[in-house]
């Protein structure tokens, strides 16, 4: 039976099956391509790509996704959001296709840089179409089903990946993108209404410029460094030059009278707070994902089908809990709940800091699990208060800054964290290969898998420098666990600050921020 004047679409709850589809396909895709990364560097059973290339593989990918991601949610909101999300499932399945039949690194670079078009005007829409087709007393376990599926994707990934390698060629991981695409394409056109912003106004085609120009010299910036290392100039002039076209963006969209994104909005706590604790989520999630899988793969020797399947545990919790989280909201407030889900967060990604090579690995999984339920409590509060500070027609705004903020923030994470574990790990070991040849040794210094494959050449003295590796990968992990729980606590703080501390859709449902709400936060 319908709740009492309910607003929303008769078909809402296969519509949002018909997003989840959509939404797993890109989540997907951003960790299936970890485990076939060994193949591809193979010049008999992949394409032979360097090191280099197999990082730009990635990277191209998460570049173009992050840098469109904000500029394709104002367009869906404009010209359509269903005829966005057709168009980006299109596109996606075409490069993934591509990708599947790449007969050499750079032209699968080319393909996933496509994918991340494609991508980028998926994901925005499926949660500003959610905003539109619910009621506001249902969005926020509509948004909460949609957060689940965001977790499910990330993973279940691996274990996809690693179960078609196991059986197929590599470009298998991304063929199967292709059927789940096309039965999405179907399914929108059938059940999903077309929705856009009915008044528009005018094209802010300076801002739309400036935010893909920040974005991407940002992220390229963050990515760069985390390679290569945050000591050469040209990384901190992407960086920097990011942030400072981005705080040109600002500076024009308050000025505009027509602008892409109403920054005062970020004036507005309901609105400010869940962006930034989004972003903080992420970036210690994404960071421990992936040392993670290195650990996994390498320090305790599982295959990548094993490894995606000790990561399930991760994956169960966001089932379990995500959908339950907007009746605890409900009951609790956003801010209690959210302050819950960041305690087990925190104090999982903590616990990783005693983990070494000989802990009994089921605690690694439990972990995964703990970590899981913590992060299903954050993110549907924090999206739902995102999403209803912004009136119907904007849902594409809100979405867009929400994704965007989580893409370079994960892409941060890794880059940060990962510079952190390079760091202290070329310093612990450096003692133990400091006899060995220049080549070797510069191999085995920059990271656990190039000491592994120094030490298939070493014959007898190949224990010793594995058990070396292996400690100092560990106490490198230590300390960028370390690193992600503390960024993990100070969202802590900005929940107890700053969020909501009962339900926004109390009595009657959310109401988006108002002009005299934005004049008092200023």
């Amino acid at each position: 039976m319908e709740p009492h004047g309910n607003t929303g679409h008769p078909r809402r709850w296969a519509i949002l099956g018909v997003l989840v589809i959509s939404l797993l396909v890109v989540v997907l895709d951003n960790t299936i391509l970890n485990v076939a990364l060994r193949t591809l560097a193979d010049p008999v059973h992949g394409l032979g790509a360097t090191q280099g290339e197999l990082e730009w593989a990635i990277n191209s990918y998460t570049l173009v996704f992050a840098g469109l991601l904000f500029t394709f949610g104002v367009l869906g909101d404009r010209l359509g959001r269903r005829r966005f999300l057709v168009l980006g499932l299109a596109l996606f399945g075409l490069a993934s296709l591509l990708s599947a039949y790449a007969q050499d690194p750079a032209q699968l670079i080319a393909a996933r840089a496509l994918m991340g078009v494609g991508g980028a005007a998926i994901m925005p829409v499926t949660l500003s179409i959610i905003s539109n087709v619910f009621d506001p007393r249902e969005r926020a376990k509509a948004i909460g089903v949609w957060a689940g599926a965001v977790g499910l994707g990330v993973a279940i990934g691996p274990v996809l990946g690693g179960a078609l390698l196991e059986r197929f060629w590599w470009g298998s991981v991304f063929l199967i993108n292709v059927p789940v695409v096309a039965l999405g394409v179907v399914l929108v056109a059938a059940l999903v209404p077309e929705s856009r912003d009915p008044k528009p106004g005018r094209v802010d085609v300076p801002g739309v410029l400036l935010s893909v120009v920040g974005l991407v010299a940002l992220t390229y910036g963050i990515i760069d460094g985390g390679e290569h290392g945050f000591d050469r100039p040209q990384v901190w002039v992407a960086v920097l030059g990011g942030l400072a076209v981005l705080g040109w963006f600002i500076a024009h969209e308050l000025r505009s009278d027509h602008p892409s994104l109403d920054v005062r909005l970020f004036r507005v706590p309901r609105f400010a707070a869940p962006v930034a604790l989004v972003g903080l989520v992420f970036f210690a999630a994404m960071g421990v994902m992936f040392f993670g899988a290195f650990y996994l793969q390498l320090v305790r020797g599982y295959s990548p089908l094993e490894s995606g399947l000790l990561f399930l545990p991760f994956a169960v919790a966001q089932l379990i809990f995500a959908p339950r989280s907007a009746a605890m909201v409900r009951r609790y407030g956003g801010r209690s709940v959210a302050a819950v889900g960041l305690l087990l967060t925190a104090t999982a990604l903590g616990a990783f800091v005693f983990i070494d090579a000989d802990t009994p690995i089921w605690i690694f999984s439990a972990l995964g699990f703990l970590q899981g339920a913590g992060m299903a409590n954050i993110m549907p509060p924090a999206t739902e208060s995102i999403m209803s500070s912004l009136p119907r027609e904007k849902a594409g705004v809100g979405s867009a800054v929400s994704n965007t903020v989580r893409q370079v923030a994960g892409a941060l994470g890794v880059a940060v964290l990962g510079s952190v574990l390079s760091a202290v790990y070329r310093d612990q070991v450096a003692p133990a290969v400091a006899a060995l040849p220049a080549p070797a040794r510069d191999a085995a210094r920059e990271s656990v898998s190039g000491a592994y494959a120094v030490a298939d050449r070493l014959g007898p003295a190949a224990p010793r420098l594995i058990d070396a590796a292996n400690d100092s990968f560990v106490s490198a992990m230590h300390w960028a666990a370390g690193v992600s729980a503390v960024v993990a606590a100070l969202g802590l703080v900005i929940v107890l600050r700053w969020m909501p501390g009962r339900p926004v859709a109390a009595a009657g449902g959310a109401t988006p921020a108002t002009d005299r709400e934005l004049a008092g936060a200023a």
